[in-house]
């Protein structure tokens, strides 16, 4: 489970960093990659389990911020086009 958990939070790191645009996807991936991780590291696995609790919560974290920035600029744009 800390290996799928390290690989769900590269992908969720990923998706947040080239696609902005889906990264609702990029955040269910990584509180997935969350849930794992935590089982993970309660049932004695040290090292991948940790790695990937935090590469999941930054990817969450990341990509959260990133999807509303770029919902932002779409709103934003939005709003000029309809002030022509």
């Amino acid at each position: 489970m800390g290996v799928a958990s390290l690989v769900l939070g590269i992908i969720s790191t990923i998706i947040a960093i080239i696609f902005p645009a889906i990264g609702w996807i990029g955040i269910i991936l990584g509180m997935i990659g969350i849930i794992l991780g935590a089982i993970a590291k309660k049932n004695g696995q040290k090292g991948a389990a940790t790695a990937g609790l935090v590469l999941s919560i930054i990817g969450t974290a990341l990509a959260l911020i990133l999807y509303l920035a770029c919902a932002a600029c779409v709103a934003g744009l939005a709003g000029v086009a309809n002030s022509l």
